[in-house]
């Protein structure tokens, strides 16, 4: 049987098919893992070292803004790599856009490693700090799109809500990576020696994870989708251009809005939450960042549930009613939170980052994919992911933290601009048109 009846009857595929999608799931895995590791492990320095590190002369407040400010900068641009790594993509395929992206991210977290404090060079400091983030960023809005087509267009057909799952495991498994990295290094270091040099090993870990990563990528094919399109020659020659023009105009659109409350909800759990445990509720640094960790990895044990369920339901309404129950559990979590108990800490966020995030975040990557056509896939995607992050993730941390500020520090501000980003993204997916089998 051919690769072509596999995909399209979903029937068994050979040994050499096996092996082919065995190299797929861990290329996917490996390097989403690898890409959000690096990227979020700004984050949590941003919430636990950096605003001592690089802005020492300013209160906590306005350092922790400014420290946020910085990682904004990273989604602000990812939209700018999206658009160029997805053409990229578009025209000369996924896999070695993908080995592109990886080493371009791991390089700029390797020399944040290596960068000197605000004490030894002064504004020098933030602002190399400001430059390796925007090359972050700039790497990873051609990551996300990439890593998921790598695994929705070689997978089965009946399996494309699993493998699309693959992809976002990566992001759970990076994240949780990164925080208990940091918690290790600040128990083993102390405060002082971690704040001085420790912290700076966590980046620097990136250098092997990279080569693992680009060496299992560049072992994988390229895509069949993207094969088929290249032999008859259907490529496009402006991708983004046809990405906003009809017919893809109106489902370019919702997807953005689609997408709020998921990238509002990630940042709120996994990067605000522990701004605000530490800092607002003065709890402890360390077991903070393990419960994150514990957290996120439930997220990754239950995301490839999730995309079963998207494989039995579909992954509009998987989506949905996840984003819907993100809503829902927004004022529930605060208020567990600010018992300022690690325990009931813990049991929330396990809640509503391990448990309903897992739930829709499992299904967008094959949602998203199903808005385009092969040949604008990785821009479409790329686009709808990328743009919506600037305001749906980067700036969550800086709205919420200002919003605390405005309310004397009481996070039930903070909670209705949470609900209000889960009423749109429920909204915009029911107005998503079904395009074609992958919904």
């Amino acid at each position: 049987m051919t690769l072509t009846e596999n995909r399209t009857t979903g029937q068994s595929t050979s040994a050499p098919d096996n092996r082919r999608l065995r190299n797929v799931v861990l290329a996917s895995l490996l390097g989403t893992t690898v890409e959000w590791y690096d990227f979020f492990l700004y984050a949590t320095a941003a919430s636990v070292v950096f605003k001592d590190v690089f802005y020492p002369d300013t209160s906590a407040f306005v350092g922790t803004m400014l420290a946020f400010a910085t990682f904004a900068v990273g989604f602000v641009m990812r939209p700018v790599g999206g658009m160029i790594f997805g053409h990229i993509g578009d025209r000369i395929g996924r896999k070695r856009t993908l080995a592109l992206t990886m080493v371009t991210m791991g390089a700029a977290t390797a020399l944040m490693g290596v960068l000197p404090s605000y004490a030894q060079v002064g504004v020098a400091a933030p602002i190399l700090l400001l430059v390796l983030r925007i090359v972050q960023g700039f790497a990873l809005g051609g990551e996300w799109a990439g890593a998921v087509l790598l695994a929705v267009e070689h997978s089965p057909a009946r399996r494309r809500g699993l493998f699309g799952s693959i992809p976002q495991i990566g992001l759970a498994v990076g994240l949780a990576l990164g925080t208990l990295v940091f918690a290790g290094l600040q128990t083993v270091f102390g405060d002082a020696a971690f704040e001085s040099y420790g912290w700076r090993i966590a980046f620097l870990i990136s250098i092997v994870l990279v080569v693992i990563g680009f060496v299992v990528r560049l072992r994988v094919e390229e895509t069949p989708e993207f094969a088929e399109v290249d032999r008859l020659a259907k490529k496009s020659s402006a991708p983004l251009k046809d990405v906003a023009l009809p017919p893809h105009t109106r489902n370019t659109i919702l997807g953005l809005f689609a997408r709020w409350g998921e990238g509002a909800a990630f940042n709120t759990w996994g990067v605000f939450a522990i701004t605000y445990a530490t800092g607002t509720l003065d709890m402890p640094d360390v077991p903070v960042l393990v419960s994150v960790g514990i957290a996120a990895t439930v997220m990754a044990v239950l995301l490839p549930f999730a995309g079963i369920l998207v494989d039995r339901h579909g992954p509009r309404r998987v989506y949905l009613t996840g984003i819907a129950a993100y809503g829902l559990l927004v004022y529930p979590a605060f208020a567990l939170f600010d018992t300022a108990n690690l325990v009931w800490f813990t049991v929330g966020l396990v809640v509503v980052f391990g448990v309903v995030h897992a739930w829709f975040y499992g299904a967008q990557g094959t949602l998203f994919a199903s808005l385009f056509p092969t040949e604008v896939r990785y821009t479409g995607l790329s686009v709808v992911y990328q743009f919506s992050g600037i305001w749906a993730s980067g700036l969550t941390p800086l709205i919420l933290t200002a919003l605390l500020g405005a309310a004397n520090g009481s996070p039930w501000l903070a909670c209705a601009y949470l609900v209000t980003t889960s009423v749109i993204s429920v909204v915009a997916t029911a107005l998503i048109k079904r395009s074609d089998t992958y919904l």
